[in-house]
């Protein structure tokens, strides 16, 4: 048997194996979701949606919950977004590349890969301790902002990269400067790849439970927060309270949580391969 008909063979083996594991995983993954969706669809309503924790399952609903996590993707939004765009345009367009620039940026990717709970601790000890921000929004909205970050400032980046050369030089031909080619030429062209990065980091945000947990949210809240000072809970905090619980009943309300969080996340998702998309048929008209 010849070398190259043992590679073919390895090659098929391991394409078998790959599809194997992968038709396994999709297998779980559609049990688990279609035991969610039969016990969570029929308990979603109206009144779900807008009445308050319960200790009766049947009056419990979500709307401190799902007001808790807009409050804390708004505000996560507006801290994240304008530091990592700028801190990526500054990376790729203004920073030198030294040894230091060279640490920087490894650094920067490697905290895309640091375990959540991790920024709860470094959250609870700067936002909640040092600056007095107790289990506020305000608190988690940084903690999240800082676990986020990271990816923003990588798909600016990545964005930036992928602008075509000819628009930077067409734009210093005419006459203009470093900034203004920046602002009017290559991020308009780099739009539809940084938005993609910004709605696929606010997604995460909305499934992120260890680091509120840590810097101190709350499983159960009677009101809807009304300030950025608020104590306040998540559809993640919500969801493991109702599921930890044993009536079954409890159970029931953790899936049509579940159901609404899955909903959000997917919409998100689908407007990030929406503009993804178009902004690549736009970079290569």
């Amino acid at each position: 048997m010849t070398n190259s008909t043992k590679n073919r063979i390895k090659d098929r083996i391991f394409n078998f194996i790959g599809i194997f594991a992968t038709l396994i995983g999709i297998i779980i993954l559609g049990f688990f979701i279609g035991s969610i969706l039969y016990d969570g669809l029929t308990r979603i309503d109206w009144d779900f949606l807008n009445s308050l924790p319960s200790r009766k399952a049947e009056k419990a609903g979500i709307l401190t919950a799902w007001s808790g996590s807009l409050w804390i993707v708004i505000f996560t939004f507006l801290v994240v977004v304008p530091l990592g765009i700028a801190a990526g345009i500054y990376l790729e367009e203004y920073g030198d590349k030294s040894k230091l620039s060279s640490l920087l940026e490894v650094n920067i990717s490697n905290l895309a890969g640091v375990p959540s709970v991790i920024y709860g601790l470094l959250g609870l000890e700067i936002f909640v301790r040092l600056m007095n921000l107790g289990s506020s929004i305000l608190a988690g909205s940084f903690t999240l902002a800082l676990l986020v970050l990271p990816i923003i400032i990588v798909a600016t980046r990545e964005a930036l990269k992928a602008v075509p050369p000819s628009i930077r030089a067409a734009s210093y031909g005419l006459g203009a400067t470093k900034w203004q080619t920046v602002w009017y030429q290559i991020l308009p062209a780099a739009g539809g790849g940084i938005l993609t990065g910004v709605i696929l980091a606010i997604s995460r945000a909305v499934g992120e439970t260890a680091p509120l947990i840590v810097i101190g949210a709350l499983a159960y809240v009677p009101f809807t927060p009304s300030s950025p000072m608020d104590e306040f809970t998540v559809l993640p905090i919500q969801i493991f309270n109702w599921i930890s619980r044993p009536q079954h009943e409890f159970t029931i309300n953790a899936a049509a949580a579940i159901i609404i969080l899955l909903i959000i996340t997917f919409i998100m998702n689908g407007i990030a391969v929406y503009f993804r998309n178009k902004w690549q048929k736009k970079i290569n008209w």
